[in-house]
């Protein structure tokens, strides 16, 4: 049986410290002034328990950086590639790394 952690908000979900991660993707494609980084904060708070922001890049990237239960990184990630969002993703690139912290939920930058 996996263990259980509860977030800050009291809602239960799977894993504990030990599944934790941080994803940093880099969205390509028609990404900026279509509400891009909205909606991923919006997917990201709907996802539940990640912390982390979504960052316009001058060369027309966006930076998504979420920290998290594994799980729930990927399921951004999926969504990033796959999902019904703004614009138009033409890849997706991302690295994996342990979490660093110092995030205060999921913002817009």
């Amino acid at each position: 049986m996996a263990a259980r952690t509860t977030n800050p908000g009291g809602a239960e979900h799977p894993g504990g410290p030990e599944d934790r991660a941080r994803m940093t993707a880099w969205v390509r494609g028609q990404v900026q002034g279509v509400g891009f980084r909205w909606f991923t904060r919006a997917n990201a708070l709907r996802i539940g328990a990640l912390d982390g922001f979504a960052l316009n890049l001058g060369d027309g990237r966006v930076q998504v950086v979420a920290e998290g239960p594994r799980a729930r990184c990927e399921e951004l990630l999926e969504w990033l590639r796959d999902g019904d969002t703004p614009g138009q993703v033409a890849g997706v690139t991302e690295i994996w790394d342990v979490p660093r912290g110092g995030y205060d939920g999921f913002a817009i930058r």
